[in-house]
């Protein structure tokens, strides 16, 4: 019988080893029943090794670990679900061409004589979603790939509970999506633990943990920094508990004139490997020392403009020019030669070889230029310091050239690519998501170093699901519904409501509609 007095988890000790990589030491942790406890830190803290331990995808050295009061210990995921834990992952664990009843049931499917009892499991997911407001079972019978990434995230938690979930552990679940989607979430995060339900919450926006969160554990190097009150903390000292030292946010990140007009898109309409229409006539300007941002929930064309601009896509109609120049039919290699640089948005398949060495990686795209190679060799000692300096520039850890990409986490895997893209010397650069999964310290350190990108003339494309990110580096804001620019605004002109509602297809005042197909240098 479930202990209602005793705390939903209990970590004590945990200590998590790789070889002689200590990624959790002597880690304490008390998430208390009905309430939302929130995990902050730099990438290689250990907040996901931490929560593959409570998952039961890893197992630790040292330590112990309790739930409602019971000793516990986990040989697979499969044993924390039947003990009432379960996860939602940031990238979501859903088979796109089923359905939505039929993911959450999966594996878990009643039964009545032998056979499956779909009514049953109607039925509860019903109960569930009438007992947290949920949307879900209107789209039982709707394939996961034909809805947004919000419903999306509903059926993973609405699966979670359906298998007897009393702690849920949300990893980045604001990644994402769109304000007005957040605040759903915390919506739904408020009933889950008045019901009782306790939530563990991994997030890098520190004013999401303090507005969400009761209490904030942060973890810096493997290690529990401390756990804070989150009604009596700021985030100055959130962020020095996180990094050790004063993180600077609010940089005038705006300023000077912009110069000539660097990347062109016009009129650009791009299909996709199914012959659908991703992007459709599509225009936008960016000049010499400015940076365009690009705002939109995810899978609304974004990543097919890119893969036009940046020569991986090549568009139904419509142009790109750089410096005047059409560019349309050139190969990526000709771009990166002519200047472009590009921080991909899929750091796993397009930004990284897992398998290489850091020092091969900081190889890609760099292999036929004259300072890595001669035209027949390549230098590898001047590769190798290469890589020592964008690790050594960028803060990627752990500092070794030779050490695998798959062996860094995802946050030391992004710092690695933005710093090979931007120290390439670009003249026009194209960045999808250059801060996800991503510390407050390394976030500081990259957006200083668009400022001063933009400073000596290079011009910035900026894609970014992170309004706050847009908003705060971007000269002009182009925002993308359905594969068209339905409005540039300012900046300082428009909230992140605002923003919200045109990223949903409305228009700012939210009484209609935005019109399709508005060009971006309006």
């Amino acid at each position: 019988m479930t202990d209602t007095t005793a705390p939903a988890v209990q970590l004590t000790d945990i200590t998590k080893r790789f070889g002689d990589v200590v990624a959790n030491d002597s880690v304490d942790l008390t998430l208390d029943r009905g309430s939302i406890h929130a995990v902050i830190g730099e990438n290689g803290a250990g907040k996901t090794t931490l929560m593959n331990v409570l998952y039961g995808l890893y197992d630790p050295n040292e330590g112990t670990m309790a739930v409602d009061g019971e000793p516990r210990s986990f040989d697979s995921p499969r044993d924390a679900i039947a003990a009432g834990i379960g996860m939602i992952h940031q990238h979501f664990q859903l088979v796109d061409n089923m359905t939505v009843l039929q993911n959450i049931v999966l594996g878990h499917e009643p039964s009545t004589r032998g056979l499956v009892d779909e009514q049953a499991a109607r039925r509860r997911i019903t109960d569930i979603c009438d007992t947290y407001g949920f949307s879900v079972d209107e789209h039982l019978d709707t394939p996961i790939e034909e809805l947004g990434l919000g419903i999306q995230q509903h059926v993973e938690i609405v699966k979670s509970l359906y298998r007897g979930a009393d702690t849920l552990i949300l990893d980045e679940p604001t990644a994402v999506l769109t304000p007005q989607e957040v605040e759903g979430l915390f919506d739904v995060m408020e009933a889950l633990t008045a019901d009782g339900r306790s939530l563990i919450f991994i997030t890098h926006k520190l004013d999401e943990a303090m507005h969400a969160a009761d209490d904030i554990t942060v973890l810096r190097d493997g290690s529990a920094v401390g756990t804070v009150d989150a009604a009596a903390t700021s985030q100055n000292e959130l962020a020095r508990m996180m990094v050790g030292r004063e993180v600077l946010f609010d940089v005038d990140s705006r300023g000077g004139t912009p110069g000539e007009v660097a990347l062109t898109v016009d009129g650009v309409t791009v299909r996709d490997e199914r012959g659908l229409e991703q992007v459709r006539d599509v225009s936008l300007s960016v000049r010499e020392g400015e940076i365009l941002g690009i705002a939109g929930v995810e899978g609304n064309g974004q990543q097919e403009l890119i893969e036009a601009i940046t020569g991986m896509r090549t568009p139904e109609r419509g142009t790109v020019s750089l410096q005047g120049r059409d560019i349309t039919e050139l190969s990526r290699r000709r771009r990166i030669e002519d200047g472009v640089s590009y921080v991909p948005g899929d750091r796993l398949e397009e930004g990284l070889v897992q398998d290489y060495s850091l020092v091969r990686n900081a190889l890609l795209s760099n292999q036929t230029m004259d300072a890595f190679s001669d035209g027949l060799f390549l230098d590898w000692q001047r590769i190798g310091d290469h890589a020592d300096e964008i690790i050594e520039a960028y803060d990627v850890r752990p500092r070794n050239p030779e050490a695998t990409a798959k062996s860094l986490s995802g946050g030391n895997q992004q710092k690695f690519i933005v710093g090979r893209e931007l120290e390439r010397d670009p003249s026009v650069l194209v960045a999808a998501h250059p801060t996800r999964g991503v510390d407050i310290g390394s976030i500081e350190f990259i957006h200083q170093r668009f400022q001063d990108m933009r400073a000596e003339g290079v011009a910035i494309l900026l894609v970014s699901s992170k309004l706050d990110e847009v908003q705060k580096l971007s000269d002009r804001t182009a925002v993308m519904y359905e594969g068209s620019v339905v409005d540039t605004v300012d900046p300082d002109d428009v909230t992140e409501e605002e923003l919200g509602l045109l990223m949903a297809g409305r228009a700012r005042d939210g009484t209609e509609r935005a019109a399709r197909g508005a060009e971006g240098d309006a």
